[in-house]
């Protein structure tokens, strides 16, 4: 691989700690056993849910006129370089939550990963700047795969903090030290993103960028059939990526309304972090072999059953039979959650014109965070009215159903 390819890869494995770590599983249960101490598991669930959701929501608004500046000659570093530094900060101060503090937590929880869903919308569309179209699918998921296993290393540091605690249960300063390790890891693996790339492609600078941009905008959704499977393909992705992340940031919050320990949820993530990394590798050469999108369609399957059997987890009466079920589950989300992800950003990468890569990847991220809305919302209120996390689950089968009927219909095998 090139030093620009190396160094794109990398800040996955900076960028994945923060996901992993403050969505996915450390985050979730501060938040209900720490920050929202006093509400209820539904009213708690309810609320990590509206989170992520607001997050996704302001991103999805930005996005697009973001994209579309950025791909004046380097605007893309720079605007990638603003949000990562707010991002990282706004990591740390979530070290001054305390108990209780839940609307405080909301709060900065949301300009943390609002800031690291911005960086990420110049980080994808820089693959176009790092490598050749013959190599996406190959770079995106190695991408993941080393994201994927090289966020385990703070996490471990993190989950032996936890541990220590006093009678097995850990106070707000030792999730205060994971907060601080995470925000570390961000910035320091994301300095040979900084050094060495590079925007290759972009367009003529303009006298008036902002209305420019604006009306390039207008006009690329106006002339929409120029790129028709372009728009197609980000139809279908507005469900299907739904239903994944909102299965990857409710997963810690279900499980614990589901009767799971805390250590059943941080072992099981663990796992499925170090599982992902071959099963991402391995989808970036079965896509070689079978094709980019059929290798999509296989991942939106496997998503299917691993929701429907979710549903019916809570009902599971033995502990051991719902530890068990939730290992099952886990390996299977392990075995698609990179591959998917991988494939979709290379895919799409491959159907839009690169120089204008940041604007189409800022409309790529406008449906990425408003299917992040839907799920997560959906998932939110359905817990709220019933009380029962497990009926709000059962929405997501809906999502993947979506997105699966309308990929078929993107006719570029790639």
């Amino acid at each position: 691989m090139t030093r620009e390819e190396r160094s794109w890869i990398l800040y996955d494995v900076a960028n994945s700690a923060f996901i992993l770590i403050m969505v996915t599983a450390v985050m979730p249960i501060f938040f209900k056993e720490i920050a929202a101490q006093g509400l209820t598991g539904a009213q708690s669930t309810s609320i990590w849910g509206y989170a992520i959701s607001s997050a996704a929501l302001i991103t999805a608004l930005a996005a697009p006129f973001l994209g579309a500046l950025a791909d004046y000659k380097g605007n893309k570093l720079r605007f990638f370089t603003a949000f990562l530094l707010t991002g990282v900060a706004s990591t740390i101060a979530l070290t001054a939550v305390d108990t209780g503090q839940w609307l405080l937590c909301f709060f900065i929880f949301l300009a943390a990963k609002i800031s690291w869903s911005g960086a990420n919308i110049f980080y994808d569309s820089f693959i176009t700047d790092v490598t050749t179209p013959e190599r996406t699918d190959r770079i995106s998921s190695s991408g993941y795969a080393w994201g994927y296993i090289g966020s385990t290393i703070p996490f471990i540091i993190i989950i032996i903090i936890l541990m220590s605690a006093a009678g097995g249960v850990p106070a707000p300063i030792h999730y205060r030290a994971g907060f601080v390790i995470t925000a570390v890891w961000w910035l320091l693996l994301s300095l040979p993103m900084l050094k060495n790339v590079r925007q290759k492609h972009y367009i003529p600078e303009s006298d008036a960028p902002l209305k420019d941009s604006i009306r390039r905008l207008i006009s690329g959704i106006k002339n929409a059939g120029e790129h028709k499977n372009a728009y197609l393909f980000l139809l279908g992705y507005f469900f299907y990526i739904d239903g994944v992340d909102t299965i990857i940031s409710m997963a810690g919050a279900y499980g614990i309304d589901s009767g799971l320990s805390t250590v059943t949820l941080i072992s099981a993530i663990l796992a499925i972090q170090i599982l992902a990394f071959p099963f991402a590798i391995l989808y970036g050469r079965l896509a070689a072999r079978f094709s980019t999108k059929r290798m999509i369609m296989i991942g939106i399957a496997i998503y299917t059953v691993i929701t429907f059997i979710a549903f019916f987890l809570p009902e599971i009466k033995s502990p051991e039979g719902k530890t068990y079920t939730f290992w099952f589950l886990s390996f299977l989300v392990a075995t698609s959650m990179g591959g998917i992800q991988a494939l979709s950003r290379s895919f799409y990468s491959r159907l839009i014109p690169v120089e204008r890569s940041a604007e189409f990847f800022g409309l790529y991220n406008i449906f990425g965070k408003f299917a992040a809305i839907l799920g997560p919302f959906m998932m939110g209120v359905a817990t709220q009215l019933t009380g029962n996390s497990r009926y709000g689950i059962l929405c997501v089968l809906f999502l993947f159903f979506a997105g699966g009927v309308i990929l078929r219909r993107v006719n570029t095998e790639l």
